[in-house]
């Protein structure tokens, strides 16, 4: 077996296998890279050893069955037999479905997390999206502390547990997307240094020296990444990449490594056959983002759009605390411009920031299954002091609304697992680091940053108490029982009736009319021959619906949270307190 290592700092690399230790050749035609062969077979460790230092485990690495500060195992890809082929799916028409291994489940695996797939299947989602899966340290996290960009987390299943899962969902009809993060790495089990110039002090993030993206050795960095990113596609048939925090990624270059990236993609997808979608995290609100490379933008395929999360979060909870001043002062406004341009900074001031901000969206040309719509996240709950879900605060009417505006609004849904049945279960912020400086820095920082918000210190969880990650697993047995139930079947049928009416899933943002009273907290929009009406008020409402199309009166009413008659000649609408309604017309 061939082995070789990025190592341009070393003036000597050894290879440590079960056989001994091996001297490696530098490689005369690509500097900086050194080469050697040895028998290894599926499971063999193996590690390598730089001017005499430890044995340090593969930057590359398929798997770390102990850890990031393990020896790295060969991973024979070829040992795996998939049940078969798979055409994929791609983001129009998608519903996706956010999920974190270590707590969809008790037992925090692929193998039983992939025995509840059936629950989604039932529910209409589309696309598992699964939050970072590569080895970082301990055994729970959320794992955004990864190093090993190229493995998986053993305790989660390592890399034959991933395969399963993906198998077992492809098998039910399901698309997997996997969140990866190229932004910042470590710092526990981060050998990466020790290597080569993978980070550079020509910028600075909140992470520390940045990833190097554009300094000399850049060239080998950006290989690294785009190399881990079409492994996860190729290797493991991914359905697609959700890339964490792009804003931060510092990158000076002309060609950028997001171009990169999403150009390097676009090609895989045509080999393979199949949609390969990249949706990026970014709070830019810069078009740009998913716009062609062809027409000057970097490409990607969708992003989140956390104006519309923000917009429909104070809208609900009137919640007005650091980026919720934006759009505090008038929230069914900042929606209604959020479903028909996308942004609601696009351009415009934000008081947040102290600045202007965002870039407006061509909205005749860009199709709205480009922008990711949700009422909750993991960062959105987990970032809070309690990790205190929707559901914790708001009736389940409310929340009928939430999932209503959401799910039949212009862009690509994506629900956080638990969601649809409101679930009751916080989900907090939880690390279990092995290093007990960085475990006491990590919570001591927790507790400083809610503190300047008024939080008692032994109010704000532990992220190191095993207790708070069991607080954060899902309760299985709540979608049996009330309220629960109401609300699973609520998401359903929202679902289903999004899969059977086209008009839902039309890409032209540019269709889209709203109407709305702020003072009496109602907000209306229509989507082709479908009237969507939610009341966040505590008292019922009157809505005229006429929002410019055909006559004012009339329909029929596909979905209801609570009874609600169609309008009458006079195109009235009477829609109880705390209700929603999907109304097509005759």
């Amino acid at each position: 077996m061939q082995f070789e290592v990025w190592a341009p700092r070393a003036e000597s690399v050894l290879l440590a296998t079960r056989g001994g230790r091996l001297p490696m050749e530098a490689d005369p035609l690509r500097a900086g890279w050194w080469t050697a062969t040895a028998e290894a077979v599926d499971g063999d460790r193996y590690g390598f050893v730089l001017d005499g230092g430890p044995v340090l485990p593969d930057p590359r690495s398929r798997r770390q069955p102990d850890g990031p500060d393990g020896e790295s195992a060969v991973v024979d890809h070829a040992a795996y037999t998939w049940r078969g082929e798979w055409a994929g799916r791609g983001l129009p028409g998608a519903v996706l479905y956010e999920l974190h291994i270590g707590t969809f489940t008790e037992e925090g695996t692929f193998d039983a997390a992939a025995g509840r797939l059936g629950h989604l299947v039932d529910l209409g989602v589309t696309h598992v999206s699964l939050m970072p899966v590569c080895p970082f340290p301990g055994t729970h996290g959320w794992g955004y502390e990864g190093v090993s960009l190229w493995a998986v987390h053993e305790p989660y299943g390592g890399p034959a547990g991933l395969k399963r899962f993906v198998d077992a969902a492809h098998g039910r009809g399901l698309a997997v997307v996997l969140d990866v993060v190229h932004n910042h790495l470590g710092p526990s089990g981060n050998h990466l240094p020790a290597f080569g110039p993978y980070f550079t002090d020509t910028h600075h993030t909140p992470w520390g020296a940045a990833v190097n993206l554009d300094a000399p050795g850049s060239d080998e960095v950006r290989a690294y990444l785009l190399g881990s990113a079409l492994a996860w596609l190729r290797d493991y048939r991914l359905d697609g990449l959700r890339l964490d925090a792009v804003h931060a990624l510092a990158d000076g270059r002309a060609l950028t490594f997001l171009e990169e990236l999403s150009a390097a993609v676009d090609a895989l997808s045509a080999v393979l056959g199949r949609p390969l979608p990249l949706i990026a995290e970014s709070d830019l609100c810069d078009p740009r983002t998913t716009a062609p490379r062809a027409e000057g933008g970097l490409g990607l395929h969708a992003q989140w759009n956390d104006d519309f999360h923000h917009a429909l979060h104070t809208a609900l909870t009137g919640e007005s605390q650091g980026y919720y001043a934006d759009f505090a002062d008038a929230p069914l406004a900042a929606l209604a411009k959020t479903v028909t341009a996308a942004f609601f900074h696009n351009g415009t001031y934000s008081s947040f920031r102290g600045r202007t901000h965002g870039r407006p969206v061509d909205i005749t040309r860009t199709p709205a299954h480009r922008f990711v719509g949700y009422a909750q996240t993991h960062d959105q709950i987990g970032n809070r002091a309690l990790g205190d879900r929707l559901a914790s605060s708001l009736s389940p009417g409310l929340q009928a609304c939430a999932a209503a505006l959401v799910l039949t609004g212009p862009f690509t849904p994506m629900l956080f697992m638990g969601e649809e049945w409101g679930a009751r279960t916080p989900w907090q912020f939880f690390t279990d680091h092995t290093d007990p400086a960085l475990a006491r820095a990590v919570r001591e920082g927790r507790r400083r940053e809610f503190a300047a918000h008024g939080w008692a210190a032994e109010d704000v969880p532990d992220p190191q108490d095993p207790g708070t990650r069991a607080r954060s697993c899902l309760d299985w047995s709540e979608p049996e029982r009330e309220p629960h139930a109401r609300m699973a079947a609520w998401y359903r049928e929202l679902i289903a009736l999004r899969h059977a009416m086209p008009d839902l899933c039309d890409p032209d943002l540019a269709s889209v009319r709203t109407a709305y009273d702020e003072r009496a907290r109602w907000i209306a929009y229509r989507r082709g021959d479908l009237r969507i009406a939610v009341n966040l008020a505590g008292r019922p409402a009157a809505l005229p619906l006429g929002l410019g199309r055909h006559r004012a009166g009339g329909g029929r009413v596909l979905a209801a949270w609570t009874p609600v008659e169609a309008p009458g000649a006079d195109g009235v609408l009477h829609l109880p307190p705390e209700s929603c309604v999907v109304l097509a017309d005759d």
